[in-house]
């Protein structure tokens, strides 16, 4: 029987740790705009700022899927540029629609499709990523125990 080694690598460590706040505070803006501001916003703005919440929260959840498939598979430049837009997908996207719902200028939602960009380049990396590894993960299963070539059909 092998063990088990608890240990993270680095970079999943940073995403998994990342997201875990990440979903922490998004949890924290949720509860604030749920007990807080939706009797002082109007309808319209509630929405946006439930969407930015939304968000939030869903790309958290993904940027902890990407450390996880990191210590699984190992960091690669697709998932490290996952990483990197989910966070500023984060910022861009929930932090300004937050801003503007604190009152900081509307000149400020130009830079929410940023954001929307980011999250979609980063789920598309995710699987770039994952297929990528299905070349690597098929060639392995098709080899015979012992390792010397492709198994062959009977």
């Amino acid at each position: 029987m092998s063990e088990i080694d608890p240990a993270l690598a680095p970079f999943a460590r940073r995403c998994i740790t990342a997201g875990a706040c990440l979903m922490l505070l998004g949890v924290i803006v949720g509860a604030l705009g749920a007990h807080v501001l939706e009797a002082r916003l109007a309808p319209k703005q509630f929405a946006s700022f439930q969407t930015g919440v939304l968000y939030h929260l869903l790309h958290a959840l993904g940027l902890l899927l990407v450390g996880i498939v990191a210590q699984m598979s190992g960091p690669t430049p697709w998932l490290r540029g996952s990483a990197r837009l989910m966070l500023l997908g984060i910022g861009c996207f929930s932090g300004a629609i937050y801003l503007i719902t604190a009152g900081a200028s509307h000149a400020l939602g130009m830079v929410v499709p940023i954001g929307g960009i980011s999250f979609m380049v980063a789920w598309l990396l995710l699987a770039i990523h994952a297929w990528s590894l299905r070349r690597t993960l098929a060639d392995h299963a098709d080899a015979p125990p012992g390792g010397r070539g492709p198994r062959r059909s009977t």
